[in-house]
């Protein structure tokens, strides 16, 4: 059984909308500036340049600078920040939540896909600089979604309240955590590092933002690895004008509106609201409405008329905070942006706010699919060779993996489809003696096909049934299998994390990944260890 790859699109684990624009469906053209391949990138590069001014870049750098200035900065990471302030530097970025130690396996996936694909794009435009960038979803709010993660089958949970930006929150309580997490650990050098990892990261920073920034920092400075908190004051001022817009027209609610017409036959991923701002603090959250001529933030006692508004968002931009549909267009004004490197539930949405960059001028970045990848050790290979199991098999939903392999190890034939047919053909001749001599013969006729049918259908249904039965070990050995590698049957990247493999693979797992992970090729990696 190769270490091999099978295409998004025949994994069953991709939406509609994902297979449609992977496969650069016409009629979604209309909604990406362009497709995400090596010679496209020469027109985003220029057309990036002509729209991205110095006096953004130094700013950038400037805040880059102050938010590194307490972290161990490596050579290649603080080059990359000093390029940022160079003309013919530009960004390949991607996003995620500041989940409790990267939660879920594909945090590692979108970075490396980010990293690897700048340099790339340096062999293949030698001319120009690429920064690999982390954008760390700070002003979240969603505190659920972000408190666990998953070791070994257990949900390991930070229990605390939250109430603001998930950025700015304390990281009081993680002490107990990092005594249980440690205590299922073990010991050994690879788990000596990952206790020292979340230590330093969780005990030895006051907020989670600093907490993450330390350990996407301690994984990957090496690789240049630049981490931005777009929860900054100088980066907000940068806004303002976007903002106001969003405030005094509501331009974004009605565009992305008309574009979602063009996707009405897919799952729209968001919609627009009014203002899509909110108003954060320390521990508030809350959207920004305009009710009665006044601008309200719900949920509290704050009222604003438009001036006082404008002039709170002038003098406290840091205030003011882009949600789902705006944040795209915050993070492409401060940054020199090429690609930007999502989920499928990303690039949903993304691909609904073309029509909004265009209104507001600013380019619309390339939008690529993140690498997915599924981590197999040798042993579990060795299991699929001796099963006979190919990958495709694996990657199928589980009913069907058994009653395929039920038909495939059978000693004799559980498909009737043969009979079926010899039983239509005889049900033709008849149709053909009812209509020539009494048509309402016809439909008794119908009635005993159908009948007969079904017997056969429910006939091979028993003998499935039965054949399970007699192969119930073996089709236990392959969904054993199975479930091994796709937890609950869904995707591994989406519920194991990577202490799981880091503490019985060490550095090979991060080597690994960087070795085999193609950010411009649509397959499904598959990674042996």
């Amino acid at each position: 059984m190769p270490s091999d790859c099978i295409s998004y699109q025949k994994s069953g684990y991709f939406s509609t909308l994902m297979n449609d624009y992977l496969g650069e469906q016409a009629n979604l053209k209309a909604l990406y500036n362009r497709f995400p391949k090596l010679e496209n990138f020469s027109d985003q590069i220029e057309e990036k340049k002509n729209n991205f001014s110095i006096e953004n870049r130094n700013i950038l750098v400037d805040s880059l600078t102050i938010q590194y200035q307490n972290f161990e900065t490596s050579e290649t990471t603080s080059k990359n920040i000093k390029l940022l302030s160079e003309e013919n530097t530009f960004t390949i970025t991607t996003g995620h939540q500041l989940n409790l130690f990267t939660g879920p396996l594909y945090f590692l996936y979108k970075i490396i896909s980010t990293i690897n694909l700048c340099e790339q794009l340096k062999k293949e435009y030698p001319n120009q600089n690429f920064v690999p960038i982390y954008w760390m979803a700070t002003e979240d709010h969603d505190f659920e979604e972000i408190n666990h993660f998953w070791f070994k089958g257990e949900k390991i949970t930070w229990q605390k309240d939250s109430f603001g930006p998930v950025g700015r929150l304390s990281t009081e309580g993680l002490k107990k955590v990092f005594e249980h997490y440690s205590s299922e650990l073990g010991l050994g050098q690879n788990a000596d590092f990952l206790k020292d990892l979340f230590k330093k990261g969780y005990l030895e920073h006051n907020n989670l933002a600093d907490a993450t920034r330390y350990i996407a920092n301690e994984i990957f400075k090496e690789k240049g690895l630049v981490i931005l908190d777009g929860d900054d004051k100088n980066l907000k001022q940068l806004f303002i004008p976007f903002a106001k817009e969003e405030l005094v027209n509501q331009t974004s609610s009605e565009v992305v509106l008309k574009t979602n017409e063009l996707l009405s036959e897919y799952k729209i991923q968001v919609n627009p609201r009014e203002i899509n701002l909110f108003y954060i603090e320390d521990n508030l959250r809350e959207r920004i409405v305009f009710e009665d001529n006044k601008y309200t933030v719900l949920n509290t006692k704050y009222s604003f008329s438009e001036s006082e508004i404008l002039s709170e968002l002038e003098n406290h931009p840091e205030k003011f905070s882009p949600n789902v549909i705006l944040r795209p267009l915050y993070q492409e004004v401060i940054l020199p942006n090429l690609c930007y490197i999502g989920g499928g539930g990303e690039l949903a949405y993304w691909l609904e706010l073309k029509s909004n960059f265009e209104a507001n001028n600013v380019t619309f970045p390339m939008l690529l699919l993140r690498n997915s990848v599924l981590i197999a050790t040798e042993k579990q290979v060795q299991k699929a060779n001796k099963l006979e199991l190919s990958w495709a098999d694996l990657f199928s939903k589980q009913q069907d993996l058994i009653s395929h392999k039920t038909k495939a190890l059978s000693n004799f034939d559980i498909d009737f489809t043969t009979q079926k047919e010899h039983l239509k053909k005889q049900f033709a001749d008849l149709y053909e003696i009812a209509a020539n001599t009494d048509k309402s013969f016809i439909g008794a006729v119908k009635a005993q096909e159908v009948k007969q049918i079904k017997g056969l259908e429910n006939l091979e249904k028993r003998l499935l049934k039965a054949e399970k039965r007699v192969l119930a070990e073996k089709l236990e050995r392959i969904t054993s299998l199975q479930d091994e590698l796709f937890p609950k049957q869904s995707l591994q990247e989406r519920k194991a994390n990577f202490s799981e493999y880091y503490l019985e693979f060490g550095p090979e797992l991060i080597h690994k990944l960087f070795a085999e992970l193609k950010p411009l090729e649509q397959e499904f990696g598959i990674v042996v260890l």
